[in-house]
């Protein structure tokens, strides 16, 4: 059995290893010549999978270690009998971590705490239903909106977009791509809805690109200036608007939930369905493959405001600047393009907040339910 494997997918080896001959790619290089010699592929969201890669091959199973799936064609899976699988909810943890090392930082430049801001959620899934969890742990201010949830189990709980980015100060977007239909997402926030968010307000997207009008927004950064944005998506990834891009306040090359344990519990998940699907035991678990965090304990003693305390453990574990800065420099040195795909192939090792305990000496017990909140194991003594 031969497998073609994404180079980035973490422990490949150790999970597939065995079940196969077993050949690596950088992503965007597997193309129909490499697919033809494959029964396996294991990819990721650069992979664009539809009956053109799959004309000439023999191919039983496609794997995906992302939450999202709008980079594979399902019904040409489904019209050649592939099986497939995806990890929904691999890396809903790291981009939680994303989204609160920027608003911290982002609120820090502000001269404000987060708890002071009304965050409106877009999305309430994977993702935004564990934002919301730990924004709400500590005592902040959250709207929701998910139409599709809405629907399927009352209104109680969402709220209208529209309503929404009129209420909150800070708008997190957490949806999927979706083209068309009922529940679309392509251009949700339109140049009508991004002409309307009032002056002040922040705008995070770490869903998907082409959620927001790029152009609209650029427009509107360009002529008023006056809204805060963090964007890890883009459309038209990795040649993306170099006007926008420089308009954004912490720009980042699509690495939101790129934790090694996002990762790690993707390869999982994808190996666990390739099982079940060639009818195999489990033979492997991540618990005894994952490496021990570089970083795995940090002492705190009294002296530490709450948001003081909240910064200094979550830049111990991951700082978005340096994601920011990455981008900024990888893009003089190759271009957008090729700079945004170089960071993202070669990511450094970042762990999520769940890997780091945070020791708290007698003087600082008070920070336990704010640091518990935030994500981190926290231990007395």
């Amino acid at each position: 059995m031969h497998l073609l494997v994404d180079h980035q997918i973490p422990l490949a080896d150790a999970f597939f290893g065995d079940l196969g001959h077993l050949k690596r790619m950088p992503g965007r290089e597997i193309d129909a010549a490499a697919a033809a010699k494959a029964d396996i592929m294991i990819i990721r969201s650069v992979t664009r999978i539809d009956e053109t890669l799959l004309a000439d091959s023999n191919v039983r199973f496609v794997g995906t270690c992302t939450i999202g799936t709008d980079h594979v064609d399902r019904q040409a899976l489904k019209d050649r009998g592939i099986g497939f699988a995806s990890a929904p909810g691999c890396n809903a943890e790291a981009v939680v971590d994303y989204v609160l090392s920027s608003l911290l930082l982002i609120c820090e430049r502000e001269g404000v705490a987060l708890d002071a801001r009304r965050v409106g959620i877009v999305g309430v899934g994977n993702v935004g239903g564990r934002l919301y969890r730990r924004l709400s742990a500590l005592g902040i201010d959250c709207l929701l909106c998910d139409p599709p949830r809405a629907e399927a189990e009352g209104e109680d709980g969402f709220i209208d977009l529209d309503l929404l980015l009129d209420q909150a100060d800070i708008v997190c977007l957490h949806t999927p791509l979706v083209r068309s239909g009922l529940h679309a997402t392509w251009h949700l926030l339109d140049a009508t809805r991004i002409a309307a968010l009032k002056p002040g307000t922040v705008l995070l997207n770490a869903g998907r690109g082409a959620c927001v009008d790029g152009e609209a927004l650029s427009e509107r950064l360009a002529q008023r200036g006056d809204i805060t944005t963090i964007l890890d998506v883009w459309e038209h990834e990795p040649g993306i608007d170099e006007t926008l891009w420089r308009q954004v306040d912490i720009a980042t090359p699509h690495i939101a939930g790129h934790s090694l344990d996002g990762k790690m519990r993707g390869t999982e998940q994808v190996y666990l369905a390739l099982m079940e699907f060639l009818g195999l035991p489990r033979r492997h678990h991540l618990d005894d493959l994952a490496p021990s965090p570089t970083l795995s304990r940090l002492t705190l003693d009294a002296g530490h405001g709450v948001w003081e305390a909240l910064r200094l453990c979550m830049r111990a574990c991951y700082d978005v600047r340096r994601d920011a800065d990455s981008l900024s420099r990888e893009q003089r040195r190759r271009g957008m393009a090729a700079g945004f795909d170089h960071c993202r192939a070669h990511y450094p090792l970042r762990r999520e907040f769940s890997t780091l305990e945070v020791e708290l000496k007698p003087g600082a017990v008070e920070l336990v339910p704010w640091l518990t909140a935030a994500g981190f194991k926290v231990m007395t003594g």
